[in-house]
């Protein structure tokens, strides 16, 4: 059996978070509802008559998909390689889509993905240049004989 590789699986959770946060994104330009509207109508101004979280929710959604996936661009730059640094936008990204009634799974998603990233962090997985390859391991020394 091989070893799970927390990373990889945190990239496809957070992937399907960041489409889904897309979608949800789209439907609310259609039908504008904040998650928090059953407890106060404060925050309705959020999401009409001017879309902002909708947009901000696209725009994160639409970063973090490049970002994950990756784009050409990103592809082996620190940025990509940085578990930290995903670990620091991941909630930004849970609380905009949180926020959006059509967004609440995606931001569900975020913080699952967030914890398996948490848990590869803790492990100390690094995530290659290259994505969807696997580490290289470390040459073994010749076994001497005595």
């Amino acid at each position: 059996m091989g070893k799970l590789i927390k990373n990889h699986w945190a990239r496809l959770i957070v992937l399907t978070a960041a489409a889904y946060q897309i979608v949800a994104a789209l439907q609310g330009f259609f039908w504008p509802k904040i998650f928090w509207d059953f407890a106060t109508k404060n925050f309705d101004g959020a999401v009409k008559p001017i879309p902002i979280l909708q947009i901000i929710n696209l725009l994160f959604g639409l970063f973090v998909l490049a970002w994950e996936w990756p784009l050409g661009a990103i592809t082996a730059t620190a940025l990509h390689r940085s578990i930290e640094a995903r670990l620091v936008v991941l909630p930004l990204s849970a609380l905009v889509a949180i926020l959006l009634y059509q967004g609440t799974n995606a931001g569900l998603y975020y913080l699952i993905g967030m914890g398996v990233y948490f848990w590869a962090f803790a492990e100390g997985e690094t995530i290659c240049p290259l994505p969807w390859t696997l580490p290289r391991r470390a040459p073994r020394a010749p076994i001497s004989k005595v």
